[in-house]
């Protein structure tokens, strides 16, 4: 059982280590919101968890000491922080992606509590108080009951936010076209004294500030669900680091309990039990920053003229949240049977129970909804009570905040979001300037014009195939440089060539595959790359 404990703890390190990697990606980036990069819901992180998880779900083995109990708990606690921490790669996926891997987690998470609600119930957790205030017993039982709670409650959360999902994306494409037409507009409007290079500047940061607040998984990071999560993160670290801070004021002490051979001779793991325990503490405290940090990294929180009734709406579920359960709702049933009765029978069970989960959606939204009102907004104004809180929006360009995409509209932006998004441009920006291709800029300066490319890439010579061929900016660049490099006695000036051709076919892909995404440029794009 060694190996076996040595391999949980494994899966775990990964675990912990790929949500590392999130944080370290978004404070490189600046993004505070931490979107799911390396760690995200797939067939491979749901078998690294379900390893991770072997504890929890182990109803075989006998683990009576306090180091099985503990590891047993933590256990729990670490899958809170990793569902918590999933939650904004949901919005990454296309539908079909979304439910398979929905029902993997699903799977995984209802066997833990089958199996842990056994053990509670059988007394393979202990039951004894391991924790005393003022006469208020807590043993592992209480806290297993507590973070089995947590992980069901995040499972309805994530599931709830899973349906909610296809209506964000449609709602966030329509607001993107809307917004482009005022930046398209704007561009055209724009006085004739700005440079060239300016303008150019301006677009950049406006597409930018829409590309990166019109994502999926920034809009799932700021919605109530999200702080809801988050929340839940909190309970279960104060739960775990009471189990693991709890066995200094034992007889034994911590290191006796955990780290001494002889109290680990009891459990079937031995040592490698202390790994599992010691890993997963670290994975529950290190993947709790990203949730707090998408509570108050988001949205705006200002105490001044700019707040409004909305924010205190909790009671008021909008329409995109049960926009998807309607559309099921009134779609059309399929039915295999011809009998009348059965048809309405079916029709009518799938109406009951569709309009059991839109009440139940409406329940868990408000529920977030307060969770997220006591969260952040009453902290804020407690705060109002001591201290003056100055705006500080003369430090950012207001024009950007035309170009936020936003479910809702009535909730501001950070100010140090966009901010940051902003910075993150000019930081783009500038590594660009420093990294020009002077290769590519030497070849264009000696060409004024290009008619010979026009002539050679005409479309009025007649195909000899009798179906139409794919138009490609990349191959009859490819094709003049192979007739250039063929030709005699051209060897200095092939090397430069060849540099320059090359670093601007990566203009040119960029460029293509932003135009044209089907089947067949993308493999005549490949086809281009690999000459």
């Amino acid at each position: 059982m060694v190996w076996i404990g040595i391999y949980i703890a494994i899966a775990s390190g990964l675990c912990t280590l790929a949500m590392a990697a999130d944080l370290l990606h978004g404070f490189r980036n600046k993004k505070f919101w931490f979107p799911c990069k390396y760690f995200s819901l797939n067939a491979a992180s749901i078998m690294v968890i379900t390893v991770a998880m072997k504890l929890p779900v182990d109803l075989s083995s006998e683990m009576p000491g306090y180091a099985d109990q503990a590891a047993k708990v933590g256990s729990l606690a670490f899958m809170c922080t990793l569902m918590a921490n999933l939650m904004p790669s949901l919005a990454s996926m296309d539908n079909k992606t979304l439910l398979a891997n929905m029902i993997g987690l699903c799977i995984l998470v209802i066997t833990m509590i089958v199996n842990i609600s056994i053990q509670i119930n059988t007394g393979v957790i202990d039951k004894s108080p391991f924790f005393e205030v003022h006469k208020l017993y807590f043993g592992f039982h209480i806290a297993a009951r507590i973070n089995t709670g947590m992980i069901l409650l995040l499972l309805i959360i994530m599931i709830a936010s899973s349906i909610t999902i296809l209506t964000f994306k449609e709602v966030l494409e329509t607001k993107y076209r809307a917004t482009n037409k005022i930046s398209l507009t704007g561009q055209r409007l724009q006085h004739i004294q700005t440079s060239t290079v300016e303008k150019l500047r301006q677009h950049v940061r406006r597409y930018w500030v829409m590309g990166e607040t019109g994502s999926p998984q920034f809009v799932m990071a700021s919605n109530p669900l999200s702080t809801a999560s988050a929340v839940i993160c909190v309970i279960v670290l104060v739960i775990n680091l009471v189990t693991v801070f709890n066995t200094q004021f034992q007889p034994d002490g911590i290191k006796e309990q955990l780290f001494d051979s002889k109290n680990l001779d009891g459990t079937p793991y031995k040592w490698s039990i202390t790994m599992i325990f010691v890993t997963q503490s670290v994975g529950v405290v290190v993947g709790t920053i990203a949730p707090i940090s998408r509570c108050f990294s988001v949205l705006n929180f200002k105490l001044g003229t700019k707040w409004n009734t909305n924010y205190f709406m909790c009671f008021n579920v909008e329409k995109y949240w049960i926009q998807t359960l309607q559309e099921w709702k009134k779609s059309p049933v399929v039915f295999l049977s011809s009998n009348r009765r059965t048809k309405n029978l079916i029709y009518n069970s799938k109406n009951i129970f569709l309009s059991f989960f839109i009440g139940f959606q409406k329940v868990i939204v408000i529920l977030c909804k307060l969770i997220w009102l006591t969260v952040t907004i009453v902290p804020v104004l407690a705060v109002s009570f001591f201290t003056t809180l100055t705006s500080r929006t003369d430090d950012i360009d207001e024009d950007l905040s035309k170009y936020v995409l936003q479910i809702d509209n009535e909730k501001e932006l950070a100010e140090k979001t966009l901010k940051g998004i902003s910075k993150s441009v000019d930081s783009f920006i500038s590594k660009a300037e420093k990294g020009q291709n002077n290769v590519l800029l030497e070849l264009l300066e000696k060409f004024t014009e290009f008619e010979g490319v026009k002539i050679f890439d005409t479309d009025q010579v007649q195909s000899l195939l009798p179906t139409d061929l794919v138009n490609s900016w990349s191959l009859p660049i490819v094709t003049l440089t192979c007739i250039a490099v063929s030709i005699p006695n051209s060897r200095d000036r092939v090397e430069s060539l060849l540099k320059s051709v090359g670093e601007g076919l990566s203009f040119t892909h960029l460029v293509e595959e932003s135009l044209n995404c089907s089947s067949e440029y993308v493999n005549l794009r490949k086809a281009s790359m690999s000459c």
